[in-house]
């Protein structure tokens, strides 16, 4: 029997990181965690550490493209995350990518600005996510600071994700771990209306890799077939549960436990 008719096979588009916390490392823990195979496509590389993001080196268009292109001819693909997107040529990169396989589900984390302040994707960078990459989303998932960055005009985060579903996205699920509150709040919409609401104990620290956990942790398991509502729900769960056994393996945020369930 072919290996990928044994387990599912999550393409992950984002940026290296050279602690392991977060982007494309991220991805790839999160991925194998939860029962698929990761195929990595890198679309940058980043000086970076458990405080923040330093700089950034683009890859070319050409070279995402090529990547992508010989994994998709070789392996059946069952979802696909899109991370880190510092460049208007990245984002039509993977527009180029994702209009010639519109069946597969698409989840996109929308990243603008790093843990520690540090801007990944400028204004021209937000509004091609918009146009190019949006559109063709499954999910999004923004925290509440990026749903007010991708949809400026709207005056609450309700407006916010449905401003964002007007722009072509199946669901949005807006993560509350930015706001000023006791409990997290994460939010998912579709179909013009709230479909869920989960709610989360808000825990101590500050952790370095939780936004690349979440989408990727939705990602495999609509990989494993799940419908959206059921994967955003799993995923929250999951990924509470690597923060709050999260390692401080850095000087500044913590480092998710991706393997959390494994015990020594």
């Amino acid at each position: 029997m072919n290996s990928s008719e044994t387990i599912p096979i999550v393409m992950a588009m984002s940026g290296a990181d050279p602690t392991g916390g977060a982007g494309i490392q991220a991805d790839i823990e999160t991925i194998a965690s939860l029962g698929c195979h990761a195929a990595p496509i890198i679309t940058s590389i980043t000086a970076q550490d458990t405080t923040n993001v330093v700089e950034t080196s683009q890859i070319s268009e050409g070279m995402i493209v090529e990547q992508a292109r010989i994994v998709f001819e070789d392996m059946n693909i069952a979802a696909i995350k899109i991370g880190l997107i510092n460049s208007e040529k990245t984002a039509r990169a993977i527009h180029t990518l994702l209009i010639d396989y519109p069946d597969i589900p698409v989840v996109l984390d929308p990243i603008i600005v790093a843990g520690g302040g540090k801007v990944l994707a400028d204004d021209s960078t937000v509004m091609a996510i918009l146009s190019l990459l949006v559109p063709l989303a499954t999910v999004v998932t923004p925290n509440s600071h990026e749903a007010k960055k991708l949809a400026p005009e709207a005056d609450t985060l309700d407006a916010c994700a449905m401003a964002i579903l007007e722009r072509g996205a199946h669901y949005v699920l807006v993560t509350g771990s930015h706001e000023n509150t006791q409990e997290i709040c994460n939010i998912l919409y579709g179909n013009n209306r709230k479909l869920d609401t989960r709610t989360w104990p808000r825990l101590p620290d500050q952790y370095h890799g939780s936004g690349c956990t979440l989408a990727s942790s939705i990602t495999a398991y609509l990989a494993h077939g799940q419908d959206v509502v059921s994967a955003s729900h799993q995923a929250q769960d999951y990924t509470w549960k690597c923060l709050q056994t999260a390692r401080q393996l850095g000087q500044g945020q913590k480092i998710p436990n991706r393997f959390h369930w494994l015990k020594q």
